[in-house]
């Protein structure tokens, strides 16, 4: 049988609409070195077994009612009906089956507690919107579908994650061993899958991306079973939570599940990795490997890493391109971007060109070293991706587009008649003129997002942000006059934040909703990492910082103490219930205090005050 090099495998779970980009990206750079590399989304593979009828029956067998909740009781007790109209659904989501559509709007599904929302569908549809209103109503089949999975079959499981809580509190590896011993029949599901692959493509080396938290348990448990049933393959691991988490890496008993860890951009360590293991070469690029009993960190290469321009054009080849799941998570068409439609991905420059924002990992290579590539290069890429996806939908995954080199990007897909539809992350900087926005728009452009982050000024400038709120509504207002949706991140629990600033902050937001300066939002609480300005200089910022204890295995994430003696988790569940009414067009008109059952200080920002800069404006 042919040997494969090099398999890359996407572990569960991730999202479901496209692939992620690592693997794409890694298979196109080392065939371009002349290796053999084929790839594996492990994680669609194993969510369309799962949402099967074959399978789907197989879990409503191995379900135990008498335990369940009453909302899952009523799914177990409809389940002839969701094991009739899973193909069909997950068809239709697929886009191979539009027609399905009708009958979904016609109530053909079972409903479960997903369904119980307070929105009327037909104001936000339509009449005539028979896809969308589908779409929305088959994701709510099988988000209740999940709600089962997670109580009857395996409550570590989620779409678009497993066991995250895991891999967010990875310090001890004590705890991820002992849940490398559990099996269900989510895991049996990818060890059949992972063992078909590994036999279709006989691979020398098999590589794993780790992106997030939600991959960690996965891309092990995979790793184990390798370990056990082709003993022969080595085993590397690497991506952002390796990067962010494993850079002080001591743990030895990692090294019983695989062979090689890696660190930052995967081209040079996994170049040099490969003549290591096939031709026997001896240097080694930001590698963590078992020597003597300890773990050790080999970085003798002599070649730096290599510039985005030089990197090469992803390669999808092998994905399962037309299986992707496109779901409705919310009636808002700009929050609907991450999970609806296939977008192709990829970056425009290498690392962030501000590399100067305080809760940052700043200090790490996947931020520090910027690197861009020439507009005609990416044009270049963008053509080849096109002819090989067949998809002329566009995310520019980079940290932040800067407006130089999208303006030139705009430029030359002007200049080629380029037909496209993208979306990126920027910052909200005034080099972002009405002029710009209308450029972006004519290149194609549909959609940005961009760090609003604390929307109060003190902060802004204590984060290092380089943006002021006037700024913010500058910019956005450019790019709705341009068309273009808007999607703003936020942030509560800043250091030194006071609870009249995070309600200031809610109000400035509900502002920009009512004057439809952004469509979308989210709000996180403020998390310290060791590689941002913040955890590296606590002090300075008016806290302290907790360390990890000692044999840690994950070190970034860390707890802090706020000097302020604010209790900012409290207000995460108020800020989430306005964004969502927000969002929706909702609520502009309730008084703060309603999102909240507890009392907050009134506002003290002027009802006025985007209205005033807008006039001023005009």
């Amino acid at each position: 049988m042919p040997q494969t090099d090099l398999l890359l495998i996407t572990p569960p779970f991730i999202q479901l609409n496209t692939p992620y980009p690592a693997t794409a990206c890694l298979k196109g750079f080392l065939q371009s070195k002349g290796f053999k590399v084929a790839q594996l989304d492990l994680s669609i593979a194993c969510i369309l077994e799962m949402l099967s009828a074959k399978e789907l029956q197989v879990m409503f067998d191995f379900a135990k009612e008498a335990q369940c909740s009453a909302n899952t009781k009523k799914i177990i007790q409809c389940k002839d009906q969701y094991i009739r109209n899973i193909d069909a659904v997950i068809s239709f989501l697929q886009g191979k089956d539009t027609t399905f559509a009708y009958s979904i709007n016609n109530a053909c599904l079972p409903e479960a507690k997903r369904f119980n929302i307070q929105q009327d569908l037909e104001w936000h549809f339509g009449t005539g919107s028979i896809q969308d209103k589908a779409r929305f109503l088959a994701t709510l089949f099988i988000e209740d579908i999940g709600d089962f999975i997670t109580e009857c079959i395996d409550c570590r499981f989620g779409f678009s994650r497993y066991a995250e809580q895991i891999g967010l509190n990875a310090i001890s590896y004590q705890t991820i061993i002992e849940e490398l011993k559990t099996e269900t029949p989510i895991t049996n599901i990818m060890y059949e899958l992972l063992n078909q692959s590994i036999k279709r493509y006989n691979p020398k080396v098999i590589g794993f991306t780790i992106p997030f938290p939600g991959n960690l348990l996965m891309a092990l448990k995979s790793a184990a079973f390798i370990k056990q049933n082709h003993t022969h393959i080595p085993i590397v691991i690497g991506g952002g939570f390796v990067n962010t988490e494993l850079r002080q890496l001591k743990e030895t008993r990692l090294f019983e599940l695989v062979d090689y860890v890696c660190l930052d951009d995967g081209e040079l360590p996994l170049l040099k990795l490969l003549n290591h293991i096939i031709k026997g070469e001896n240097d080694l690029s930001r590698t963590f490997i078992l020597k003597q009993g300890e773990v050790c960190f080999i970085n003798t290469a002599v070649e730096k890493d290599f510039a985005h321009n030089d990197c090469g054009t992803p390669d999808y080849d092998g994905l399962p391109l037309q299986d992707y799941i496109s779901v409705s998570e919310t009636t808002n068409p700009m929050h609907n971007l991450w999970s609806n439609g296939r977008w192709n991905k990829m970056a425009l420059a290498h690392g962030c060109y501000w590399h100067r924002c305080s809760f940052c990992d700043v200090s790490l290579d996947y931020i520090k070293r910027y690197s861009t590539a020439d507009a005609i290069v990416l044009c270049d890429s963008i053509e080849a991706i096109i002819k090989q996806t067949g998809q002329r939908g566009f995310h520019f995954v980079d940290e932040a587009a800067s407006p130089a080199v999208l303006r030139k990007l705009a430029e030359e897909i002007i200049r080629r008649q380029l037909s496209l539809s993208w979306w990126t992350n920027i910052r909200f900087e005034t080099a972002f003129t009405p002029e710009l926005a209308v450029l972006l728009a004519k290149s194609g452009c549909i959609a940005v997002s961009g760090g609003l982050e604390v929307a109060s000024d003190r902060l802004l400038e204590k984060m290092e942000k380089g943006v002021s709120i006037m700024q913010v509504a500058k910019v956005t207002s450019a790019f709705q006059n341009a068309g273009i949706m808007i999607h703003a991140y936020l942030m509560y629990g800043f250091p030194t934040q006071t609870a009249q600033e995070t309600i200031d902050s809610l109000e400035i937001v509900r502002q920009l909703f009512s004057h439809q300066l952004i469509q979308s939002a989210f709000w996180h609480l403020f998390a310290m990492t060791v590689h941002s300005p913040v955890g590296m200089n606590p002090e300075k910022y008016g806290v302290e910082r907790i360390p990890h204890p000692e044999n840690a295995f994950a070190e970034n994430g860390c707890h802090h103490i706020d000097k302020t003696g604010c209790h900012h988790e409290k207000y995460g569940l108020g800020l989430t219930k306005a964004l969502y009414n927000y969002m929706h067009d909702n609520g502009f008109d309730y008084p703060l205090q309603d999102w909240f059952d507890f009392k907050i200080p009134p506002t003290s920002i002027a009802p006025n005050y985007i209205k005033r800069f807008l006039k001023k404006k005009k």
